[in-house]
């Protein structure tokens, strides 16, 4: 007798909510039957519960994807736990398989099936919508740090000559009119180096001007204020990389050390880059709290990780993520060589 064989108020009552939730979950002997099955298998199989429990999965799974699901069964049974995105007739579904031991072994694979399609739909939305708002931040951001260095730097350092011009005309005069030039002309240029900095942050350029290594030392430096702890880099001087590589590196340092400073609650962070098969390989350690790893992918949701995944996938690097509740959180980022190898 299958699932929907049994009147409903025979049957047990979390069985019948099961039937109504918007997923799928089922269980499968070695024998390769469903003998449970519950919630929309119509959306996923294309056949109703009724012609899914109790059904060996040849009659309920159509040839093509036949050798693709014993596969994952086989897996299931062998112990094995994972994870898997598939797409049946234009929806996009979340599938969790994994073995079920009665105590004497494995003796069912089980599966759950969500159907995420909007869920994706609408993070490629997000995904678009935040690559759009980092090219049009990045365009500001250069316009921004051209005027500084530009017109702002320039006129600052006009005025220097000038100050330097009106202490040679005032020589002679009164000593107390050139000891106030004297005394302006150091914060004048503490205020033209602060602008010159600035100016580098902002433009998106900064890393081919000035060098990767330079640029991720000014960010130490811009950070440590900020930072009760030491911020150190270390850039191996034999790394080559791609400039669009140089700079996604540093866009990505940048998002995980300041993500560091604010939430870490650590005493260290550490920046550096290596060779990495014939590229780069970019790390960014902390020994703050951490967190869970369960919880990355409601991290994902946060705009700091979805914008290094931005600038990665842009630049074709691969970004890792590992963090625990002992040793603190590490980021990763590996550019290929500059000949594509």
């Amino acid at each position: 007798m299958n699932a929907k064989s049994m009147p409903e108020l025979e049957r047990p009552p979390a069985e019948v909510v099961l039937d109504q939730i918007p997923a799928c979950y089922w269980t499968v002997n070695r024998a390769g039957v469903f003998e449970r099955a519950y919630g929309d298998t119509m959306s996923l199989f294309g056949k109703p519960l009724s012609e899914v429990a109790g059904q060996p999965a040849a009659s309920v799974i159509g040839p093509a994807a036949l050798a693709v699901w014993q596969e994952r069964f086989d897996r299931a049974f062998a112990g094995e736990f994972f994870v898997l995105r598939d797409q049946t007739e234009g929806r996009i579904w979340s599938i969790t398989v994994f073995p079920l031991d009665a105590g004497s072994g494995v003796v069912h694979a089980g599966c759950v099936a969500r159907d995420v399609s909007d869920v994706v739909t609408a993070n490629l939305e997000l995904r678009r919508t935040v690559m759009g708002a980092l090219k049009s931040q990045d365009s500001q951001r250069s316009r921004s740090g051209k005027f500084l260095h530009n017109v702002v730097g320039q006129n600052l350092a006009a005025l220097g000559l000038r100050l330097d011009l009106l202490r040679m005309d005032l020589d002679g005069q009164p000593p107390a009119a050139c000891r106030r030039i004297e005394e302006m002309q150091p914060l004048l240029e503490s205020v033209m180096e602060q602008v010159r900095n600035f100016s580098y942050e902002l433009n998106p350029s900064a890393v081919e001007r000035v060098g990767l290594r330079s640029a991720l030392e000014r960010l130490a430096a811009r950070v440590r204020p900020e930072f009760h702890g030491t911020v150190r880099v270390d850039v191996d001087a034999s790394v080559a990389f791609q400039p669009s590589g140089a700079f996604a590196l540093y866009q990505i340092a940048e998002e995980a050390v300041e993500n560091a400073v604010a939430h870490s609650g650590g005493s260290s962070i550490e920046i550096a880059v290596r060779p990495a098969g014939g590229g780069a390989s970019l790390e960014v350690r902390d020994n703050g709290h951490g967190f869970d790893p369960a919880d990355l992918q409601e991290l994902r949701s946060g705009l700091g990780l979805l914008t290094m995944e931005q600038h990665a996938d842009g630049a074709g690097l691969s970004l890792s993520i590992a963090s625990d509740r002992e040793r603190g959180t590490v980021v990763g980022a590996t550019a290929r060589s500059p000949k594509g190898g």
